[in-house]
């Protein structure tokens, strides 16, 4: 497996109790071999299009592989997209900061995929 251009973040996510009990369990890794990955990565641009992007509505816990990579990755809610990722709160995201948060999202899929 080629190494991640967000190993410096996974490295400090890994340090976050709460961030780093995140795992794709049966279900989600079910979801992603009937769906794809590709669809999974259309998921998660909707998801955060549609959902994170204008607000950051809070994102479910679970029921979706993109949910728990939101979590894990801690790119659930427009607060800890300031915390961890630098992403400034109370306006849209940019078209840039979407695909940066889509790209993150389907690199921890991947690696928790590969386990």
């Amino acid at each position: 497996m080629q190494a991640s251009p967000f190993e410096a973040l996974f490295a400090r996510l890994a340090q976050s109790d709460f961030r780093s009990r995140f795992r794709l369990g049966s279900e989600e890794v079910a979801c992603i071999e009937r769906r794809g990955m590709a669809v999974i990565r259309r998921h998660a641009e909707d998801f955060v299009r549609r959902r994170l992007a204008p607000d950051g509505r809070q994102t479910p816990m679970r029921g979706h592989p993109v949910f728990i990579a939101q979590h894990a990755t801690a790119c659930c809610c427009r607060g800890c997209l300031a915390k961890w990722h630098a992403i400034p709160a109370g306006r849209e995201l940019t078209a840039r900061e979407q695909r940066y948060v889509v790209e993150v999202l389907m690199a921890w899929i991947e690696r928790q995929s590969a386990r």
